[in-house]
This record gives C-alpha cells, structure tokens and sequence, in this order.
C-alpha cells in the first residue's frame, strides 16, 4: 500500500472513531406567557416607578408638615428643605441615568414638582421672596426642565416647563399687571418652545404651548385691562406668527409632514384662534375684521405652499388643515361678513362654474373635503331660498335664478358620470335639477293650469332625452315630476277652483299620465337593449 493511500485509510478510521454530530438546533421560541410578560413589563415598571416618585414626594410633604406641627421648622426651614428635597431627587436621577435612563427620569421629574410647588409656596403663601425672584426661579426652574427633558430624552419635562411658565402669570401676581410685560412674556416663551420642540424632534411641546399661551393671556386680559386690545391683538398676531413658523420650521427641518392625529391637535388651535381673534375685531375694529381674517387665512395658505415646496413627501394632512381654516374664513368672513344678502343667490350660482374652472385649468388639481363642504353650504343655502322663493324680490334678475340653478345642476349630472370618484353625487344633482326648474314654472307662470301644464311638459320631456341618450337613469327620474304634478291637481288644483279649471286640470294631470305611461313602458325595455346603460 502507498503512503498516500495509508494516510487516507487512517483519516477514515478516525471518523469512524468520532461522535456523530449533532445538528444546530433552532433557539427555543419563547412561551406566550414570557413574551405577554415582556409585554407588560414596561407599563407596569411605569406605574411602580411613579408610584414610588409620588410616595418620595409625599413623605417629603409629610415630613415637613411634621416638622411645622412639632415647631421643629420656621417657614424659612421649610422651604429650604423643600428645596434640597427637589434637588436630591433630581441628583439621584442623574446619577442613576447611566443604569437605566427612562426608570430613572422618574425621580427629576418629582424633583421638578417639588421646586416648583416651593418657589410658588415661598411666593404666594409665605411672603418670603419677591416677584423678581420668583420669577427668576421659574424661569430657571423651567430651562432646567427642558435641559433635563433633552438629557433623558423625555418629553415628560418639556410639558412640565410649558405649564410651569404659563401658569406663573396666575401665581404671580406682578407678572399679569401689564399687558404689554405679560405679551412679552408669554412670547418670549411661546418662541422658546417651538425652538425646543425643533431640537426634540416632538410637536407636542410647542402646541401645549400654544393653547395655554392663547387662553392664558386671553383670560388675563379681559380680566385685568380689557380696555388695551391694541396690545391684545398685537399679541395674537405674534402669536399665529410665532407657532406658524414653529409648525413650519419643524415639518421642513425634520422632513416629516403632520400626521393626521397631528392635524386633528392644531385644528381646534386654528379655531380658538380665529374666535378669540374675530370676536376682538368685532367689537374694536368691525370694518377691518372680516379682511383680517381673510389674511390669516392666505398667510396659512402660504405657509403650506412653501412646505409642500420645500418638502418631496405628501401633505395631506396639512392640506386638510389648512382647507378647514380656510374655509371657516371664507364662509364666515367671507360669505357672511362681506356678501350683501340681495348678491348671496349669485354667489350660490357661480360657486360651481368657478370650481369647474379651477379643475380644468390646473393638471392634476383637486379640492379637499372641507371646501367641499363650504360649496355645499353655501350652494345649498342659495338654492333652497331660490326655490321657495324666499325673499329674493330684492335680488337683481332673480326671475332667471331657478333657471340657473335648474341648468347648472342638469350640467352636473352630465359632468358627474362621467367622474368615477364622484359619480354618487350625479343622482342627487338631476334630481334637485327638477326640482328647481318646477321652482322656476312656479314661479314664471301664472295661474294653476299652465303650472301644472309647465310640469307635465318637464316629465315628457326628460322620457323623450331619456329615449334620445339611452339614459335610463334620467328616464325614471321623471317619477319625481309626475308624482309632484298628480299632487299638486289633487290636493291644490281642485280645492276651492271653479268646474272649469277643474276639468282643465284633470284633462291635464290624465293626458300628461297616460302619455307618460305609454312612454315610460319603453324605459322599461331599455334593461334589454342596452344592458350597460342599465348598469349605470
């Protein structure tokens, strides 16, 4: 045997002599329980970590009170106490962050609450301190919440400073004693948050900012100089400026469009906003109220503009936004504020003529459900006083205003089924078309006979363009007519008429049936010979 082949057979014996391999085997999956157990892990470390916060916070209250009853502490103890109580809660966090930051940041957070109740204590209660320095200790206390807040990576300090600043102006009662000081300091801290929502990355800071700033300063103007509303204007201007730029600024720095629960948060802001605004106007500056509010509206309008310039990814909830705000403004200020009521009729007409435009003179161009809604209204308004004709004698051509109506929405139809993602609205708008242009024979026509000859001609002419186009839709539709000419001869015409007009009507109302019948009777067969204009 060579010694190659030598070798070869002791390698072989070797394997032979080896233990079998055990094949890897996958990891073990965890049981359903560990897993609902790391689940759950975290709410309930959560509320233990609280808890604990709030019963250091409680004995730390509790001791002092001990310490007041026994006589142990003067007011000066107390409060120094406090204030080392809130400080050693903090500095244990700190020194605990490195172990476990989120746990951690529970006992600062206690630590804030504390010194916070103790510089309002020392204030408010004991007389101790001035409004100076209690107010430099807010401010203090509320830069260090938002240092803090960056450091654990926790919003939960970003809101504690928000509610301490702003309710400082109630606490201190100096603070509130010029509007002029009290717009300049809660602005001054209206900019501050939004430029650490920016740095945080989180929204949340900069709206609570943004309520408590509006409803705070609104509260304490009224309350103690109601005369300055200069001054309160001003501020509300600076105010929509301010977190204007804020919600701006965040979404183009962080390239993160808002969100829908984003947008739903700022629009009650918009709404307190225009409120507080308008109602101001409304009683200082009645003239230039309904065009103020336009503008907020355009500078809003612009503001998105640049971020949907700015930004690659879709806003669509900012466009909702924005499209509410919008359309409040333009309904109320707009439309109730500034349109005389003998022109409102024509505005009701040329609302859709115009919205038709805008979509065919822009590629792609769309229009958002909110104002949608304010052509609706408004549409809606204007029509229902043409047909009943409910003071309109001082609108200029209201004689051709049903007519209007009447074609316009006939159009509609025509146009709407042809649009997929509006088809649902085609059977609607033939339907209130017939009912403006039985408006308009009412109110044309003299006398039952020809109205009631007007609305028989309406139903037998919808059967002979339903037989024209093939549209079977617009071929029952003339039901409607019908059943509104056979109510009208028998619960109006005959009561209290003479033989002759009673004869005519029913020679009407049974020539305008029987031939409608005869016709209708072809509608039906319209399934058979066209059985996709019957699906439609």
């Amino acid at each position: 045997m060579s010694a190659p082949d030598a070798a070869e057979s002791q390698a072989e014996r070797r394997k032979e002599r080896m233990p079998p391999t055990i094949p890897a085997q996958p990891p073990a999956r965890r049981s359903g329980a560990v897993q609902q157990h790391e689940k759950h892990a975290l709410p309930v470390t959560q509320i233990l970590g609280w808890t604990g916060a709030t019963a250091l916070v409680l004995a730390m209250a509790y001791l002092i009170r001990l310490a007041l009853d026994a006589g142990w502490l003067t007011p000066e103890r107390q409060l120094v106490l406090a204030v080392l109580s809130g400080f050693s809660l903090i500095a244990a966090g700190l020194r605990l962050r490195a172990s476990d930051r989120e746990y951690a940041s529970l006992l600062p957070a206690g630590g804030l609450v504390v010194l916070f109740l103790s510089i309002y204590g020392a204030h408010l209660y004991y007389h101790l301190i001035g409004t100076h320095l209690a107010t430099g200790a807010v401010i203090v206390t509320c830069l260090g919440a938002l240092w803090l807040g960056k450091l654990f990576e926790s919003e939960l300090y970003g809101l504690f400073a928000v509610v301490g600043s702003y309710s400082a102006p109630f606490l201190l009662y100096a603070l509130a004693g010029s509007v002029i000081d009290l717009a300049v300091y809660f602005s001054a801290w209206s900019m501050l948050f939004c430029i650490y929502s920016l740095w945080i990355g989180n929204r949340r800071a900069y709206l609570l900012a943004a309520y408590m700033a509006l409803l705070g300063f609104n509260f304490l103007w009224t309350h103690l100089s109601p005369g300055e509303w200069v001054a309160a204007f001003s501020f509300q201007v600076i105010q929509f400026v301010i977190f204007l730029g804020g919600a701006l600024g965040f979404s183009i720095r962080h390239d993160r469009p808002m969100e829908n629960d984003e947008a739903l948060a700022h629009l009650p802001l918009l709404l307190i906003f225009y409120a507080l605004q308008y109602s101001l106007l409304q009683s200082h500056l009645p003239v230039m109220a309904p065009w103020i509010a336009l503008g907020s509206a355009a500078v809003l309008l612009l503001a998105y503009l640049i971020a949907r310039k700015t930004m690659d990814n879709p806003l669509e909830s900012g466009s909702l936004l924005v499209g509410a705000y919008a359309s409040l403004a333009l309904f109320h200020a707009g439309y109730m504020e500034m349109v005389p009521y003998e022109f409102a009729p024509w505005v009701g007409v040329l609302l859709l003529p115009a919205v038709v435009v805008y979509l065919l003179s822009r590629e792609n161009a769309s229009v958002t459900w909110p104002v949608r809604v304010l052509i609706g209204i408004v549409f809606a308004i204007n029509y229902l006083r043409v047909i009943f004709n409910s003071n309109i004698e001082s609108v200029p051509g209201h004689d051709l205003l049903a007519l209007l109506y009447a074609a316009e929405l006939y159009l509609a139809y025509h146009l709407l089924r042809r649009l997929p993602s509006l088809a649902s609205l085609a059977l609607p708008a033939l339907y209130a078309g017939h009912v403006a242009l039985m408006g308009a024979a009412v109110q044309i026509f003299d006398g039952r006979l020809a109205v009631s000859l007007a609305w028989g001609a309406i139903g037998l002419a919808c059967l002979a363009l339903a037989f024209k186009y093939n549209d079977k839709v617009l071929g029952k539709s003339s039901l409607l007519i019908f059943a509104a000419s056979s109510a009208k001869v028998l619960l109006f015409d005959l009561s209290s008429a003479t033989p002759l007009v009673r004869i005519g009507s029913l020679v009407i109302l049974g020539v305008t049936l029987y031939v409608g019948g005869w016709m209708y009777k072809k509608v039906d067969l319209m399934d058979a010979q066209n059985p996709q204009q019957s699906k439609g």
